[in-house]
């Protein structure tokens, strides 16, 4: 008699081991997501000690938002997003290139990751609260200028729009860029050695290098980064708020769509802010889709584009012959 072999299938239980995930996806993400959509569609608010609603508007609480301020918030959070990510993600671009050299030969480099690190871990708020102490009209950093008599009068920093933006970009740029440059030093260490060598052999220089072996291959982390410094742009809002005291001042130049959210929030107008939270939820899928497809890059070495053409020149000659 032949014995029958008793097969045992494990694919049952990753199933299993996912199901926790994906209820507490369900009730803490999924639910929250589809009542947040839900209540876009209907007045809902608070007046004074009685509630309004829930009453069916369809999209009137979209074309109030149109109508009011929420594209000039857009413009200043694109404002702020860009003065902190184009110096973070040129700074961090330099250091990870620099580090990463054998050319260089750093020691000490587990110390500087860490250095640069640091700034990531100091909660936003405590951060803000320590600019805002530090370039205050009576702060230290206007003692120190007085002091020195490289200024007559004190600078209020956060009095005019370029201050107040310069100061909020300024202090995204200080907690990220250590994070995004150990992100591209990572990815940068990741690529053999060989191509690097073999393109010295050819004659490229450093420049040529950079441009077309190393930009390339980290495309997929320069994706990640941008997709979520977009995300988390936003979704700016402790800088600013604490910063502004939530005023988005002054004349509400750093006012950003979390801020203005948050307002309607306070009031408890979940009806605007319903349609607030899917217009960003949109905008951000738009955003992340253009960014993802032009950085897609489907053969970064060049290989797929060399062997075609080596199968073209087969082809011609075999047609000569």
């Amino acid at each position: 008699m032949k014995r029958s072999k008793r097969s045992v299938n494990y694919s049952k239980w990753g199933y299993i081991f996912i199901i926790p995930f994906f209820i507490t996806y369900f009730i803490f993400s999924l639910i929250p997501l589809l009542d947040t959509i839900r209540f876009s569609f209907f007045e809902y608010f608070r007046s004074g000690m009685r509630i309004i609603g829930p009453n069916f508007i369809g999209l009137a609480n979209y074309k109030a938002l149109l109508d009011s301020d929420m594209l000039r918030y857009a413009g200043n959070t694109m404002v702020l997003w860009s003065l902190g990510f184009i110096p973070q993600i040129i700074v961090a671009m330099l250091l990870a290139v620099w580090f990463t050299d054998k050319r260089t030969k750093m020691t000490g480099l587990q110390f500087f990751k860490v250095v640069m690190y640091l700034p990531n871990l100091i909660m936003a708020s405590a951060f803000a609260m320590m600019f805002f102490a530090l370039f205050s009209t009576n702060g230290p950093v206007n003692s120190i200028l007085l002091d020195l008599g490289w200024i007559k009068e004190k600078i209020d920093f956060l009095g005019t729009p370029f201050g107040t933006r310069a100061m909020i970009g300024f202090m995204n740029f200080l907690m990220w860029f250590g994070n995004t440059a150990i992100l591209l030093m990572a990815a940068i260490l990741g690529i053999n050695e060989e191509i690097f060598e073999s393109a010295e052999m050819d004659g490229c220089s450093p420049f040529q290098k950079f441009t077309l072996i190393t930009l390339p291959l980290i495309r997929p982390i320069l994706t990640y980064t941008l997709i979520t410094s977009i995300i988390g742009g936003l979704q700016m809002f402790d800088v600013p708020q604490i910063l502004t005291n939530g005023q988005g001042s002054p004349n509400r130049t750093s006012m950003t769509l979390i801020m203005f959210l948050n307002s309607h929030l306070k009031s408890r107008n979940y009806g605007m802010a319903g349609a607030l939270s899917v217009y960003l939820f949109i905008v951000s899928g738009i955003l992340c889709y253009f960014v993802y497809k032009m950085l897609e890059e489907k053969d970064p070495t060049g290989m797929m584009r060399e062997k075609a053409k080596k199968n073209k020149k087969k082809d011609v000659t075999l047609n000569e012959k």
